[in-house]
């Protein structure tokens, strides 16, 4: 049985019962939301590995809710909307969500990014690094702790974020297309005019540098891709 305890928040209960089936089926435990409000009342009293978050929902909507958790938390959330226009996904990305599934969604797709959202926490939490520090000017990124400092201020990344600053950094140089960053990070196949890398790059620049607009750390190498330092 799996120890990962899985949030299930939408204010629909055939997709809560739906989900909650499949997850079960996985081994893994579930609690049940109806709001973003019961959501974050759960979040505070309960220990909860990764969230699957409603957008479109009563009381307190999914991006205030998402908003609310990042505050506090650096677990991993996936977004549902019954929405799929790319401005609504930009939305849910920026506000702190690590992954997007557009309703009707395939539930084994569901199940699929659950474990890479976990795998991928797990190994940002795994002290297996040696206690290995990267620096580079004022910035630090501490591998066994999975935290990045900026003069000596902790920034709070989500892990998404965390994992393409690392994979960055680490290959120092290196330029890593959008594909290339996407499959590494989401262990998905990439797809044509996918924004979620882009908006995950343009909140790690507001995070870690000074002017993103003039960044000294993550830079654009057009018609390629991304790199980390000069």
């Amino acid at each position: 049985m799996n120890q990962e305890t899985i949030l299930i928040v939408d204010d629909e209960k055939e997709i809560r019962d739906l989900v909650e089936i499949y997850l079960k089926n996985e081994g893994y435990p579930t609690f049940i939301a109806g709001t973003g409000l019961e959501a974050l009342q759960i979040v505070e009293q309960k220990k909860i590995d990764l969230i699957i978050l409603d957008v479109m929902m009563p009381v307190v909507n999914g991006i205030d809710a998402c908003i609310q958790i990042r505050q506090k938390h650096n677990i991993p959330i996936i977004m549902l909307s019954a929405k799929a226009e790319d401005i609504d996904k930009i939305l849910g990305l920026s506000v702190g969500a690590d992954d997007y599934l557009t309703k009707p969604f395939n539930p084994l797709e569901l199940i699929a990014r659950v474990k890479a959202q976990l795998r991928r926490f797990t190994k940002l939490n795994t002290n297996s690094n040696n206690g290995k520090i990267l620096e580079e000017h004022e910035l630090k990124l501490d591998l066994e702790s999975g935290k990045v400092y900026q003069r000596d201020r902790e920034i709070g990344l989500t892990p998404t974020e965390f994992n393409i600053l690392k994979l960055l950094w680490v290959n120092k140089g290196i330029v890593f297309t959008i594909k290339t960053i996407y499959e590494r990070i989401w262990e998905q196949e990439y797809f044509e005019n996918n924004n979620t890398v882009m908006v995950h790059i343009r909140k790690l620049r507001e995070k870690i540098e000074d002017n993103p607009r003039k960044p000294e750390y993550i830079f654009t190498v057009w018609g390629v891709g991304y790199k980390f330092g000069e």
